[in-house]
């Protein structure tokens, strides 16, 4: 046995209890056509099975079909009344059957009292047109399931319309009820995940005054928004639509919820002219063909047991069907039906389309579920096997176990859709897509598209975006509070308003936003710099000492001529290598002296070009090898004439142990001590290029990296010691009476040369960049300079343009 209650009256006429006798009977009017053909088709669907052999066979179903007048109170009373119904039906074989289940309701209310009162007893309830999400709740409504998606669904596909047309800022009215209330707020917290925000949030009622409906309409004026959910039942969005017209209120983009977006009393050219185009969802419509006949073949003589048939008679046919024994006298004003009549002359009435079925289709797939369901109960296997036999009595069937195999239940109908339940008794989601377009004069509900979740909770959504009316042209609507930042600003939220209402902040240098919205700026790879616009990262200009650049080459051509005039010089001295100028200063450590300087010169020319591992490895050790090596030659020289010039006698013994071959093992020894400290540097902790990022945020700066602070020390300070040891020996013999006084020449160049490089130390450290490099190499070139016209412009004077002066005689300062 099967319950079913359907709102064939949807009107309940309240009587006053007096409390002096019994309670009147209960009162119904206005018959609904529409719920009339649910129990038909609830009826219909009953009768197919009965006849199928492979479900529940040799088992017929019965039914039991009430009326809820769409008051939730009489729903209840309903609901009571099948629960008892076992004590009060006895069957042909004397069994009592049990209610299996309960097919009920259309409103949320009044499935909310029926799931309510029926749960605790273990009755399923299957609804076929209550949305409220409310209804999910399996701790409240443990038996309760529906053939309708939740609203919870539908507000997932009208967030997926959203976030399909990218709107961003929407506005949102709402039925002050649970279906309004709860439709909104399951749609509110879909949007959230896209990043959608919610303007506002107005609520009507049919019953409001008009006031609050003004209030509403005050608030659409004042927002920026395009686009407006409306997601209220037909009756109470009326009121509203009314004053939106008159209020000239146009350029709105509307999304409907399927309580009125296929409601014919909205479906108005008056209407349209606000809210043509609007786009809602609804149920997805099925053709049943073999309804038709059925529906037709009603007949109150034939079969007056049908639920409400006489009332269906006296709408449709326009007469009173008379029964056997019925005072015709006690009706007046009714026409009795002679009992000629047919249905064939009404066959064009809405009533028979059978072509576009929607909560139709849910009962009729509410009642195959509930047969699948009492078949697994019956045989213990799903239906369709062969040779089935039960393995329960039907007079053992417990409602508890029915809710068990129903929740389980997943079948193919004959019009190919599955059948099933997810956890909180919700059917797949498959709703169809509706656009209002104005055609012939008449607004026209095109179905543009589907909607459809699936078990793991998956949704596909498919649009013919094409063949859309919008209400604002041809272009699809924007919706946004903020413009989309450009790309190269950033997102910056406004205190006090939603997260889609927003600044755009140019991005900080480094920073990049190389897309438009961008919430955060991107920071650029070390290696690379934002560009002008900040929406692309440029690579960092690369800086060293080029050659091609007028510092590099003013450099290099000082480098060149001062390597120039030490060869010229020694191609001066080997020329004149005879002469007494030439023998008194040491023709042999001159040319020592003056190679090592050529060696010097050349040696800036490492300093200057992309630095690389070979360049990095040689500029330092080439620098401090011929630096250690000129100054090893002037510390001979030096020695030379400290001790030539402190004996007393040309005979004395000191002479002759400073030599040539002494003069030799005290320049191979200074310079190979510079050297092996070169090797160790090398070895342990060798020079390497480096890219230094701190200089500037825009450059990346080349250099050699010493590798070890202490080696490069070291051999500045080696270069130091021979220096101030030359130095001390120089001034020692600075006043030696000759007119050719060498030691003079070798003070003043050791203190050109101390000079240098002690200035050189701070400006080496503080100077950024390649002006570092520039910095080394103009010390090296200062002192290379100092020591080639401190020590050899005087000579190159004399034997040049003073020759007279190229005397021995003049030279031992003999008059």
């Amino acid at each position: 046995m099967i319950g079913g209650i359907f709102p064939v009256f949807n009107k309940d006429v309240s009587n006053i209890a007096t409390f002096e006798g019994e309670p009147p009977a209960v009162m119904c009017a206005l018959f609904d056509l529409r719920a009339f053909r649910w129990t038909q088709m609830m009826i219909f669907a009953i009768e197919e099975i009965n006849k199928d052999p492979g479900l529940l066979p040799n088992i017929s179903l019965g039914y039991r079909i009430l009326n809820s007048c769409s008051s939730p109170t009489n729903t209840l009373r309903a609901a009571l009344t099948l629960a008892n119904s076992q004590n009060e039906i006895q069957t042909a074989s004397g069994c009592s059957p049990a209610m299996s289940a309960v097919i009920a309701e259309a409103g949320s209310s009044q499935s909310l009292a029926v799931a309510g009162i029926l749960g605790p007893f273990q009755v399923p309830v299957v609804s076929y047109f209550s949305t409220c999400a409310c209804l999910s709740n399996r701790a409240k409504y443990p038996t309760f399931f529906r053939t309708i998606p939740s609203d919870y669904f539908q507000a997932k596909a009208l967030a997926a319309l959203v976030k399909h047309f990218s709107w961003e800022w929407i506005g949102a009215i709402q039925s002050d009820n649970d279906y309004g209330r709860n439709g909104v707020l399951a749609f509110t917290e879909e949007v959230k995940k896209f990043g959608i925000c919610i303007a506002f949030v107005g609520t009507v009622l049919r019953t409001y005054p008009q006031e609050k409906i003004l209030k509403v309409i005050q608030m659409i004026k004042q927002s920026t928004v395009k686009v407006i959910l409306a997601f209220t039942p037909e009756g109470d969005f009326s009121p509203l639509m009314r004053e939106v017209v008159k209020h000239n209120i146009t350029g709105i983009q509307w999304l409907a919820s399927e309580a009125w977006i296929t409601a014919p009393q909205p479906s108005t050219p008056e209407m349209y002219q606000a809210f043509g185009g609007a786009l809602g969802f609804v149920v997805q419509k099925m053709a049943i063909p073999n309804l038709n006949p059925f529906l037709i073949d009603i007949n109150p003589y034939r079969d007056p047991s049908i639920p409400f048939v006489k009332d269906f008679w006296e709408i449709m046919v326009g007469c009173q069907p008379s029964s056997h024994g019925m005072d015709t006298s006690a009706v007046k004003g009714t026409k009795i039906c002679t009992g000629n009549e047919t249905l064939m002359d009404h066959t064009q009435d809405v009533f028979f389309n059978v072509t576009q079925l929607r909560v139709s289709y849910n009962v009729y797939k509410a009642v195959y579920a509930i047969a699948h369901a009492l078949h697994q109960l019956v045989f213990c296997q799903p239906a369709g096997e062969k040779n089935v036999k039960p393995c329960l009595n039907v007079s053992e069937i417990d409602p508890k176990e029915v809710t068990y195999h129903l929740q389980r239940v997943n079948f193919r109908n004959h019009f190919g859709d599955y059948v099933f339940f997810d956890g909180n008794g919700n059917p797949p989601a498959s709703y169809d897509i509706i656009n209002w377009q104005l055609k012939n004069g008449q607004v026209q509900h095109v179905t543009l598209g589907h909607f459809a979740s699936t078990k793991n909770g998956d949704y596909t959504l498919s649009i013919q975006e094409e063949n859309i009316v919008w209400r604002t042209g041809h272009m699809v609507p924007k919706s946004v509070c903020s413009n989309a930042c450009p790309a190269g600003t950033r997102k910056a939220q406004i205190k006090g308003k939603p997260t889609c209402c927003f600044d755009c902040i140019p991005c900080g240098d480094g920073t990049i936003a190389n897309s438009t919205g961008a919430t955060e700026c991107i920071a650029c790879p070390q290696e690379y710099w934002s560009n002008e616009r900040k929406d692309g990262c440029i690579p960092k200009m690369v800086e060293f000492l080029a050659y091609h650049e007028p510092m590099g080459i003013a450099l290099t051509v000082v480098a060149l001529v001062g390597a120039s005039l030490s060869l010229l010089t020694m191609i001066v001295f080997i020329h004149y290598r005879d002469t007494p100028v030439i023998k008194a200063s040491n023709s042999e450590l001159s040319c020592f002296l003056l190679f090592s300087l050529f060696l010097c010169f050349l040696c800036p020319l490492t300093f200057i070009g992309r630095p690389t591992v070979w360049t990095c490895m040689l500029r330092h050790t080439a620098f401090g090898v011929t630096f250690a090596f000129c100054i090893s030659c002037i510390l001979g020289k030096t020695i030379v004439v400290v001790t030539a010039f402190k004996a007393t006698h040309p005979s004395n013994k000191v002479v002759v142990k400073f030599g040539p071959t002494q003069q030799r093992i005290i320049v191979c020894s200074c310079t190979l001590i510079q050297i092996v400290i070169c090797i160790l540097w090398l070895k342990l902790n060798p020079p390497l290029p480096d890219r230094v990022f701190k200089y500037s945020n825009k450059k990346i700066v080349l250099e050699c990296n010493t590798g070890s602070e202490v080696a490069f020390y070291i051999v500045l300070g080696y270069i130091g010691c021979l220096a101030v040891v030359c130095l001390v020996l120089a001034f020692l013999a600075r006043k030696l009476p000759d007119n050719f006084n060498e030691a003079k020449f070798i003070t003043f160049s050791m203190l050109i040369f101390c000079a240098v490089w002690i200035t050189f130390i701070p400006a080496y450290v503080s100077s950024p960049g390649k002006f570092t490099v520039a910095v080394e190499i103009f010390a090296i070139l200062s002192s290379a300079f100092g020591l080639l016209i401190s020590i050899f412009a005087p000579k190159c004077y004399i034997i040049l343009i003073k020759p007279e002066k190229n005397t021995r005689k003049h030279v031992m300062g003999k008059k």
